[in-house]
């Protein structure tokens, strides 16, 4: 398959997923208000069980030559990437734990936790203060 044909896979992939995402956190705040990020939890644990599903059944069940490689752009990078990047970080955490390196796991877990918390706070900050000027 053509490589721009992968990206489509992505991109519609990615909108379905965003879409999904919005959808939850409507009704998340329609049921429980906007006073905690419930939406957000919710895409969270959702994505990666669902990913957890996805990266069992396509890899046992799909090769690359049998379409596996586009189910995977469509349904985990593009779906999944657009309904929450937190399962594929979740993925990547579980391999590495999986694989023997649980140290790495660990540190990749609480570093990505810590360093983007820290990114966040930085960017809001140096905005806040950019704009205040």
């Amino acid at each position: 398959m053509p490589p721009f044909l992968h990206i489509a896979l992505v991109f519609v992939g990615g909108g379905l997923g965003s879409c999904l995402r919005y959808g939850v956190n409507l009704a998340l705040v329609a049921r429980f208000g906007p006073h905690y990020p419930w939406g957000t939890f919710a895409v969270n644990v959702i994505g990666s069980a669902v990913m957890g599903i996805f990266a069992a059944w396509i890899l046992a069940r799909w090769t690359p030559e049998a379409g596996g490689t586009e189910m995977r752009l469509f349904l985990m990078t593009g779906i999944l990437g657009g309904f929450t990047t937190f399962s594929a970080f979740s993925l990547d955490a579980w391999i590495l734990w999986e694989r023997g390196a649980q140290g790495a796991a660990l540190a990749y877990v609480a570093s990505s936790i810590l360093v983007s918390f820290a990114a966040l706070a930085a960017g809001l900050i140096g905005t806040r203060a950019l704009l205040s000027t």
